[in-house]
């Protein structure tokens, strides 16, 4: 009988479809796990080989918990809303829903044929109404919602609401907007409907704002820092631009400190936790004001270093500072505008990044030092971001870089305040261990002492305060999108109003297209049934908008982030038509034990996920604090591209090995045209649907009868022809030695290139454990006892893969299996008492084989539900010593004896053995050396 591993994984796939093998019970007496991937975004180009690591990863690991007793949750869904799919739209007119709908298919079918061991009855997509209507309902109760201080929680904001109506706001300890302005609770009540909501909007955990965002005119979208690569949208490397515009924000900042602490508490690799700690920066210090000459405005800016007050010998201002167009001299108007153009042109990061180019324009203005009250020029530089702290700082060239090249270029003075340190390009440093100079009150004092007592003047004088500031801001929420959720808000004259639960989902409407409107609005804005009736508690068309009772929709879509802060408690109880999720089920799964995703997601999804947790922890949805107990970045599985060498000015394309000394341009082939020696196949290669006019008059110069492509190795990706896609090594190796193979390449976090050739060698290793288990007659397996050695491979194996399963090292488990297969072959194991729970060792790596071979040896139930093997140590205990006997040092035979034999007995049983007799011919030895459970040497 052969290994028919097509028939065997296409037989065993059914039968988990239709026994529901790994549905979950959300009432079980077992204890509870819960392993979760990130879930995919359906693209059309469907899974590339790299995409199942941590699928196969946690996989493995649910299986094996299975195992172990545990009652696991592994669910998988799709996070399928997304600007792929609209620009895909755009493109072709097709309906978003459509495309997610083919790709998904084609998700679905190609992660059941690798044999994941998902509970598909609580299947998410992020697209679906059913499930957005949650999310929906989220963003409600955040707006419903503002942060106490007091409490250090998010709380109702009808608490608010009674706290304004009581005392005003006078004693109110909130995150909120800078700017809102003190009343009393007479004044509160005098106030208008309208005037209440606009000071309620400055509290709420998410709000309306003219907010500084990412614009790219070509996707007519705002992008998050996340979307955005060097500059350009990381979705066709457009342009982006800094816009202000009116969005949707999440208080996000009112979580900073707690998102810090938490950190402590998950068991996350410390690279990641880093990652979050320098995206929410920390920074204690204090807030300072200065005065603008000539100006009733006042500048604050933030700064960690107080003592260096009296070094501050300009200030810089954000070119988005709000402040720069009220405070530019006529002088400089036309300079201060174009320099604020050019700069709108850049991405935050690549100017947070640009730490060699200066530039910067004076505005005209002076402010005045707090203590000296000398005038300090204010310029605009594109270093500072108006998004972080106050968008200006006080310039200190002699403490601080960035502040010195500058002052140096535009040859600004450059005070010294340090005592003995010589300002220079190659004496820069801290500065933190030397005495305050040149600095009135704080003169002969260390930066500690200086800073405390700056703090304390600056308040005498009402000019400043200690204050400890973050980096992390509020995240913008909006998007100029079609195909995202809808937020559940209608306006009454300009202020947003929420549309009840009850009435939810609010679903998109049809558009015509879905590109921006002419009039710049985003795609919604082309809906013609667009408006919310208060009457019929209904979408209705937009031609009966009165402003009475029937008002118009918000435009914007949630952005991508939206759906997957939250899906995780979905799964808990996914068919709740009542709540995002029971009490029961929330209380029964908590949280995820194990979530395994790309590290691609540190400051966007994972950060974001954790903030929302936390918000509905506060107000009582859910019962904990942080949503992954622990997070396992998987790394990147990469290509091999193959590349064909152009020669420059010609058609002519040349092997390999012929480039040497010559002008050519590397040009990426498909590497379905390279076999495993390098070789291209031309004729393929002309006659591609794709690409083939683009060589169908090259010319192709071989090296000894063959074109040899260049081989490099690279991110997978489609753009880069280097993609292998998983249906044919399924179809050629079998989804078992898939899974193995990507498993055995490497440490699972680690990057590690694919080779498909590699997969042979494991292929083969799953028909040598077939062989093991069926010969040409069929099943060999028996009831005969183990013998010792059987015993001793079985449980060594047990405590290997246990141990490799528990630390996540995949890849040595593999190099187990197989040395375990070797060995029991040759030992000729036919017992079933070995081989049986060998199978549920593997049966997590390669559960298709498994499932098989367990079924032939007369079980009547899934492998999924046999108990993992137990370790019995005595099994590895040596009862006995094969000796190696040696004369004058040369080994001439070997005996086995007892390992509890004394000295005296081992020589004794040597001395009288018919060999050693041979060996002496009659001689007395000079003495014998033996040292026991090692060697018997005899000295003659």
């Amino acid at each position: 009988m052969n290994y028919l591993f097509n028939e065997i994984e296409a037989k065993w796939q059914k039968y988990w479809a239709e026994n529901q093998t790994f549905k979950a019970d959300s009432n079980s007496d077992k204890p509870k796990y819960y392993v979760l991937d990130m879930f995919p975004y359906p693209s059309g180009a469907g899974l590339h080989v790299g995409h199942p690591l941590g699928y196969i990863a946690s996989d493995i690991y649910a299986r094996y918990k299975r195992h172990k007793g545990f009652n696991v949750l592994h669910p998988q869904g799709y996070d399928s809303f997304g600007l792929p799919a609209e620009q895909y739209a755009i493109q072709t007119g097709q309906h978003p829903a459509i495309t997610t709908e083919t790709n998904i298919k084609t998700y679905r079918r190609q992660l059941d044929q690798i044999g994941f061991s998902f509970d598909w009855s609580r299947e998410v997509r992020t697209s679906d109404p059913n499930y957005y209507k949650w999310t929906q309902w989220i963003f409600i109760q955040l707006f419903e919602s503002w942060y106490n201080n007091d409490t250090n929680k998010a709380e109702e904001i009808s608490s608010l609401i009674n706290i304004f109506s009581s005392e005003g706001n006078t004693n109110v300890d909130a995150v909120c907007d800078d700017d809102v302005e003190m009343f009393s609770a007479a004044e509160w009540q005098a106030f208008s409907s309208e005037k209440q909501q606009e000071i309620l909007l400055q509290y709420r955990l998410t709000y309306l704002a003219e907010t500084e965002v990412n614009w790219c005119p070509a996707l007519g979208t705002v992008l998050a820092n996340d979307e955005i690569v060097n500059g350009v949208s990381e979705r066709g490397g457009h342009p982006v631009v800094r816009k202000k515009m009116t969005q949707w924000s999440m208080r996000i900042s009112a979580y900073a400190e707690r998102l810090l602490q938490g950190l402590d508490t998950i068991d996350w690799t410390d690279s990641l936790k880093e990652s979050q700690k320098n995206w929410i920066g920390k920074s204690v210090g204090a807030s300072v004001t200065f005065h603008v000459n000539n100006h009733e405005e006042l500048i604050e800016v933030f700064t960690t270093r107080p003592d260096t007050i009296f070094g501050v010998s300009f200030m810089t201002l954000a070119p988005e500072h709000e402040l720069v167009s009220k405070i530019t001299t006529a002088e400089q108007k036309e300079a201060v505008e174009a320099y604020i153009k050019a700069t709108a042109k850049r991405s935050e990061r690549e100017r947070m990044a640009d730490v060699k180019t200066i530039s910067g324009v004076f505005t005209g203005a002076y402010a005045e030092h707090p203590f000296s009250k000398e005038p300090i020029p204010i310029w605009i530089g594109d270093y500072v971001l108006a998004g972080y702290g106050t968008g200006a700082v006080m310039a200190v060239p002699c403490g601080d870089q960035r502040d010195y090249d500058f002052a140096k270029y535009f040859q600004i003075p450059i005070p010294n305040i340090f005592e003995g340190v010589d300002i220079s390009e190659e004496a820069y440093a801290a500065k933190e261990n030397v005495k305050i100079t040149n600095s009135d009150f704080l003169n002969g004092m260390n930066y500690k002492k200086a800073s405390k007592r700056a703090i304390y003047e600056l308040e005498q004088l009402g000019q400043g305060e200690g204050k400890t500031n973050y980096r992390l801001r509020d995240a913008v929420f909006s998007r100029q999108r079609y195909w995202g959720e809808p937020f559940p808000v209608y306006y009454v004259n300009g202020m947003p109003q929420m549309i009840e639960a009850k009435h939810l989902p609010i679903t998109l409407p049809e558009v015509e297209k879905y590109l921006p409107t002419e009039e710049g609005e985003p795609p919604l804005g082309r809906a013609d049934v667009w408006a919310w009736c208060t009457e019929t508690n209904s979408v209705v068309a937009n031609n009966k908008i009165n402003d009475t009772t029937i008002f118009p929709l918000e435009l914007n879509t949630m952005p991508g982030w939206a759906g997957s802060s939250w899906y995780f408690f979905r799964y808990m109880d996914a068919n709740n038509e009542l709540n995002f999720a029971s009490e029961e089920a929330l209380n029964y799964w908590e949280n995820v034990d194990l979530y395994i995703g790309g590290s691609e997601h540190a400051t966007g999804h994972l950060l974001y996920s954790r903030f929302w947790v936390k918000f509905m922890k506060d107000r009582g949805f859910v019962g904990v604090e942080e949503p992954f107990k622990k997070l396992i970045n998987q790394g990147m599985i990469l290509g091999t591209s193959a590349f064909i060498y152009r020669e420059e000015g010609t058609n002519n394309y040349l092997s390999e090995g012929l480039i040497e000394g010559k002008k050519v341009a590397p040009i990426h082939v498909k590497v379905q045209y390279v076999n495993a020696s390098d070789e291209l196949d031309i004729e393929g290669l002309k006659n591609d649907s794709e690409f083939g006019e683009d060589y169908k008059d090259a010319t192709f110069v071989l090296e000894d009868g063959v074109y040899k492509v260049g081989r490099e190795v690279e991110k997978m990706s489609k753009s880069k022809y280097n993609v292998v896609n998983p249906d044919a090594i399924c179809e050629q190796y079998g989804a078992d030695s898939l899974r193995m193979y990507e498993m055995f390449l490497g440490p699972l976090e680690q990057a590690k290139p694919w080779n498909t050739a590699g997969i042979t060698g494991v292929h083969g290793f799953l028909k040598k454990l077939w062989k093991l288990y069926v010969g040409e007659d069929g099943l060999k397996v028996n009831d005969a006892a183990p013998t010792k050695d059987n015993l001793k491979t079985l449980h060594k194996t047990i405590k290997k893969v246990e141990e490799d399963i528990e630390s996540f090292s995949f890849n040595t488990s593999v190099s187990t299996f197989m040395i375990a297969v070797n060995e029991l072959a040759s030992q000729k194991c036919t017992s079933k008492e070995v081989l049986e729970p060998l199978l549920v060792l593997i049966s997590p790596y390669a559960p298709h084989i498994a499932e098989e071979l367990y079924s032939q040896l007369g079980n009547t139930t899934s492998i999924a539900t046999a108990a993992f093997p137990k370790f019995d140590a005595s099994h590895l205990v040596e009862s006995s010593k094969n000796y190696p006997i040696s004369f004058n040092g040369k080994m001439r035979f070997t005996l086995e004896l007892p390992m509890d034999m004394s000295k005296e007995e081992i020589e004794k049983t040597v001395m009288s053995h018919e060999k050693t007799i041979a060996q002496l011919q009659g001689r007395e030895p000079k003495k014998v050396i033996i040292v026991p459970g090692k060697i018997v040497n005899i000295v003659g």
